[in-house]
This record gives structure tokens, C-alpha cells and sequence, in this order.
């Protein structure tokens, strides 16, 4: 028997008091009505309010929470989710008045990566940021205790003692677990660092695919490596971070990191509890910025990626834009140095990409063919260390080599290039 998915109202704010960024709008509506979408649900109707300043008790006020209410029975819906976050007491304050459960933004979002965590890595990481929300939100939880008291709703004189004993119990389970937790993501994040320093070692560059939710990171992931990861239409369908191989010229082979989508209004525990994940930004030799080129909201799209990427402290590694769905876009394409557009889908411009990429990594990098004698023979060990060797051949002259070398290694070697002569000056005759 099919799953019945569950209704929701959903609803907005946007308060002049409010950061610009936060404030609802038809467009982030929409995006939440996807999210709702991705969760599992379904939304039959939204409303949005517009005011001065929230109202303190119930968010949105009392009309408009009785339109909700309406809106509910009449559409019988079984939730009610807000665009903004709400406090632990307005969450509680409207649960009991629409007589529904009641999510804001934040715990949609966390509830589709409770869902879409594969990894040990990802579960950990979603487990710590629901403690996190949960902890302040947890007093709204025990109002059943009351409930179940004598006079059907205050608590006589002598019942109050379990129920507050409960919370604080609880509010010590979670902390201690919110601990565990972060011991055992600091363990995860350990075991990373020592697959990157090998990584680093055997010279092998990175580069991270980041953008909007949705915007086709995986969809190019699959374009240029051949992979089959799956891409859907749907908001957040890659949460745990996915590297393949790829191969930009005869010398030179990258990782490529599949990265969790960004969206706007990202809670914060979220990102901090998704820096673990992310933190594939923080050593890449270079972002792929994927922007998503058919949606009228791109530039606000790749805004929020950039400030994102500012607060992961990523803002300076080298960045090149890649604008996808081109196919999709009538106008002037965008152009520029770190620009390239391309179709993931049909594979349009990935030719394109690929040489753009070989260029940024390139960073003086010398093809060479040496010819070392074998009391150099310790050379090879450094250039084993710190080069890409393609070929190497034991012979009566020496030790053949074919290499990939960065500049400062190039000096060590150059004398045993055969016929190396040192290039001139421009002052010299």
C-alpha cells in the first residue's frame, strides 16, 4: 500500500524589521514548496503575511493564524510548515492553536538530510545538527505531561516536580550526546585529513564542485567522468560528497568532489554542523561554480553560493564559473576570463571546461624527459614523492624518466635534461 503523503499549508513572513535575505517572498515560497516536495509531502496552499515586525507570541498574528487554521480543515492538512524560523515558543504557540505539527524551515531542511545521508560521515553530521535544534525546542515537547494532570490543563500543586525532573534529564541526554557526537565527527574528520595528506602527496589536485541546490553539479559530474551518479530534479539529492577521477590532459588527472547544494536561509548549525562535508572547499586547488542559467533567479542563486562560500572561508581558492542549462537561455550568454558555459545534460562545452580547468592547474608545470645517471638515482625517490612520473626505464646510460614537474622542482632536475641549455635573458646577447 502507497504511502499517504502528508498535506501541508505552508506560510511566509515579510516583516520590514527583518534582514532582506530572511524576509518571504513568491520565490522563496516556491522553493519551500519543493522542499515540502522532497520531504515526502505535499503543499495544497501557502499564504504570506506582511507586517512592521513579527508578532512576539504566535509569529504571524492572530488573523492570519486563524486563516491558517481555516485553511487546515478545509484542505485537511496534517502540517503546517513557516518559510522563517520560528522560536521554540511560537513553534509552540501555533502548534496549539492550528492542532497540527508545525515545522519551520530549519527542520524541513534537516529532516530531508536525515533522509539523504548515506555515509557514516553525512548520518553523524545531520544526527549533531538535530540535537542542536532540538535542545532549545525541547521544553514546547513535555506540554503531554501537563495535559495529563487532574484539572485538564494547570498543573495541580505536587504534579509539577516529573515533568520539569524529565526535561532537565533529557536536556543532560542530549548535550551528552550532542558531545559524542562531535567526538566522533573530530575521529571522521582525523581519518580525512590523512586520506588528504596522502591525496596531497601524491600530487593529485582537487577540485570541488559547489552551487545552488539543484543547479546540476551531479549531472556535470556525470558528463565529465562518465559516473552514473544519480541526478534527479529534486532539491538536495546529493548530501554526502562524491569524488571520482578525471583526466584534463596527458599529464595531469584531478579529483573531482560532488559537494551538498547550497540554499538560502541555510540554518546555521547547519552549516556548521556541514563543514565537515564542505570542508572539500577549503583544500581545492580549485571551485567549479555551477550555476543553474534556466532559472530567473540565478544571480540571487549564485549570491547566496558566494557568501556561503565566504563564511566556509573558501573565498580565495581560484574559482571558475560554470553556467549550465546555456541551452535553456535566451540572451547574452555570460562571458569572461573565469567564465565558461556549458550544457551538462547534451555535453555541450565540457570540451571547454576541461581545457579551461588544464589551464588554472597548469601553474608553471614542466613537461620533462631526464636522463639520470644512477648516482642521482636518489632523485628518482623525490621525483616518485613529488611528481607525476609517466615513465621510467632502467638503461647502460642512466635512468630514462618522463615526468610532470612543479617549478620548484624543475630546478633540481633540469640539469639532466639532455641538450638543456638555460634560456637567455632579455639583457643578455
Amino acid at each position: 500500500m502507497e504511502n499517504k503523503k502528508e498535506r501541508a499549508v505552508l506560510a511566509g513572513l515579510a516583516a520590514a524589521s527583518m534582514d532582506e535575505h530572511e524576509r518571504s517572498s513568491d520565490v522563496s515560497m516556491e522553493e519551500l514548496a519543493a522542499l515540502v516536495e522532497t520531504a515526502g509531502g505535499e503543499a495544497v496552499a501557502m499564504l504570506i503575511q506582511n507586517r512592521p515586525t513579527p508578532e512576539p507570541r504566535s509569529f504571524l498574528g492572530d488573523g492570519k493564524v486563524q486563516e491558517m487554521k481555516e485553511l487546515i480543515e478545509a484542505n485537511e492538512c496534517d502540517l503546517a510548515v513557516f518559510d522563517n524560523e520560528l522560536s521554540p515558543s511560537q513553534m509552540r504557540v501555533l502548534s496549539e492553536e492550528l492542532g497540527v505539527k508545525v515545522l519551520d524551515r530549519s527542520g524541513l531542511i534537516l529532516d530531508i538530510f536525515a533522509q539523504r545521508a548515506r555515509t557514516r560521515e553525512g548520518q553523524l553530521q545531520v544526527e549533531l545538527a538535530q540535537y542542536k535544534y532540538l535542545l532549545p525546542r525541547l521544553t514546547g515537547m513535555w506540554t503531554h505531561l501537563v495535559r495529563q494532570t487532574a484539572s485538564g490543563g494547570s498543573s495541580p500543586i505536587g504534579t509539577r516536580g516529573p515533568g520539569e525532573t524529565q526535561l532537565e534529564t533529557d536536556r543532560r541526554h542530549i548535550r551528552r550526546k550532542i558531545q559524542k557526537l562531535e567526538e566522533e565527527l573530530a575521529a571522521v574528520r582525523k581519518v580525512r585529513g590523512t586520506q588528504r595528506r596522502r591525496r596531497e602527496k601524491n600530487a593529485m589536485p582537487v577540485v570541488a564542485l559547489v552551487g545552488y541546490t539543484n543547479a546540476g553539479k551531479s549531472t556535470l559530474l556525470n558528463c565529465l567522468t562518465g559516473s552514473d551518479i544519480p541526478a534527479n530534479d529534486r532539491l538536495f539529492d546529493t548530501l554526502d560528497t562524491t569524488t571520482r577521477r578525471l583526466r584534463i590532459d596527458e599529464s595531469t588527472e584531478v579529483l573531482l568532489s560532488d559537494t551538498v547544494g547550497f540554499i538560502r536561509k541555510l540554518p546555521t548549525h547547519l552549516i556548521e554542523a556541514f563543514k565537515a562535508t564542505l570542508e572539500e572547499l577549503s583544500y581545492a586547488d580549485v571551485l567549479l561554480h555551477v550555476i543553474d542559467l534556466s532559472n530567473p533567479e540565478w544571480e540571487e542563486q549564485a549570491r547566496v553560493v558566494d557568501e556561503l562560500i565566504r563564511q566556509l572561508g573558501a573565498e580565495s581558492t581560484p574559482q571558475l564559473r560554470v553556467y549550465n542549462k546555456c541551452d535553456q537561455y535566451f540572451g547574452i550568454l555570460p562571458h569572461g576570463e573565469d567564465v565558461v558555459c556549458i550544457s551538462a545534460r547534451s555535453g555541450e562545452g565540457a570540451d571547454a571546461l576541461v581545457r579551461k580547468l588544464s589551464q588554472m592547474l597548469d601553474r608553471g608545470k614542466r613537461h620533462v624527459h631526464l636522463l639520470l645517471p644512477y648516482s642521482a638515482g636518489g632523485l628518482l625517490d623525490t621525483l616518485n614523492r613529488e611528481a607525476a612520473v609517466q615513465y621510467t626505464e632502467y638503461t647502460d646510460q642512466g635512468i630514462e624518466v618522463d615526468a610532470v614537474v612543479q617549478p620548484e622542482l624543475f630546478g633540481r632536475v633540469r640539469q639532466y635534461i639532455p641538450g638543456y641549455t638555460e634560456p637567455k635573458e632579455d639583457w643578455e646577447d
